[in-house]
């Protein structure tokens, strides 16, 4: 279960969508929620001009100021019964984040999409962009304006359904690195009734520009092949989480493929929408989206890396970032 987790706030209404969630989390993993706030000490003015560096008596104020902003909100209702800690740093956002989501062995970051901006404030947008990119730890990022999961039951229009994430998958190892957090993640908020995993792979199919352009990646055998590996390994992998997973962490198990052009769109259009190709039925969609940042790639693989950002910008359910084990020592390297 995830025991640390961290929320970078900026000061913003906003921003502050992300503490049900954790709050929540906290509450059922008996684990600390941990409120940071980031002061710059340097102001930048444009993209054509250089920064320049705040006197040290205006940072200490904002230190000051962040503080005590951050201390009341630690004992807010929304907080309450979750350990809370919290720490004003100093130095570039983006940094400063991530070294402390290493120092502080975090388990789970949970951020929103944008934040405040102005000149004493940081845009999250971008720094959501970078923790996608290079966090050590799996990252939830809500979406401003999107929905945020914080109960069991989150959709009033379906009040029998609980808490549910699609997992996007392509085969590898790599992508799987994202089953375990999301797991814990729908685990932790739909406690004590369970929550749902839905696995999903996309088989793409040609465009009629590539049709017509004589482009296509792979011939209707080809794909048709593709399509049955597909459902060989979702079907074995289903059972093996059910077995294992499933019982552990309380959790229903499903299935799908979808086919489309686009990677990012039809894994959008499950997750959100529910609609699929094959497999099981997801009525209504699913509350979370979440995927490793890198897959393999090749003739009848995508890359994963190449679409988070894309669905980061299109999609409005919260996106669970996961940047597998693997591929943190190979970029350490």
């Amino acid at each position: 279960m995830f025991k640390r987790i961290l929320v970078p706030l900026d000061g913003s209404p906003r921003a502050e969508r992300a503490l049900p969630i954790a709050a929540r989390i906290a509450r059922a993993s008996g684990g600390t929620v941990m409120l940071l706030h980031v002061v710059t000490a340097a102001n930048e003015f444009g993209p054509y001009q250089r920064p320049s560096t705040l006197p040290r008596e205006v940072v200490n104020a904002d230190s000051a100021h962040a503080a005590t902003y951050l201390s009341n909100t630690a004992h807010s209702h929304t907080l309450a019964g979750a350990e809370t800690k919290v720490a004003v740093l100093s130095g570039p956002e983006a940094l400063t984040i991530l070294a402390t989501a290493k120092e502080q062995h975090i388990d789970l970051m949970i951020m929103v999409s944008h934040g405040a901006t102005g000149i004493k404030r940081w845009m999250l947008g971008s720094v959501a962009q970078k923790m996608a990119r290079y966090s050590p730890v799996p990252v939830l990022v809500l979406r401003d304006g999107g929905i945020v999961p914080s109960s069991a039951y989150p959709d009033k229009t379906r009040p029998l359904h609980t808490i549910a994430a699609a997992i996007a998958l392509d085969g590898s190892q790599l992508a799987e690195a994202a089953i375990l957090p999301a797991a814990r993640l729908v685990a932790a908020l739909a406690a004590p009734a369970q929550g749902s995993l839905h696995l999903t792979q996309v088989v793409q199919r040609p465009g009629v520009d590539t049709v017509l352009n004589g482009r296509e990646r792979m011939d209707p055998q080809q794909r048709d092949q593709t399509i049955s590996e597909a459902i060989d390994y979702l079907c074995k992998l289903a059972d093996n989480l059910r077995a294992s997973l499933g019982v552990d962490l309380n959790l229903a198990i499903s299935w799908s493929i979808a086919l489309g052009t686009d990677v990012a769109d039809a894994l959008i259009r499950v997750a959100e929408q529910g609609r699929i190709d094959g497999g099981t039925c997801i009525f209504g969609g699913c509350e979370i989206l979440a995927l490793a940042t890198h897959g393999r790639s090749g003739i009848q693989r995508w890359v994963l890396g190449s679409v988070t950002e894309r669905i980061l910008g299109h999609t409005k359910l919260p996106l669970l970032i996961v940047r597998p084990q693997q591929e943190q020592k190979e970029i350490s390297c």
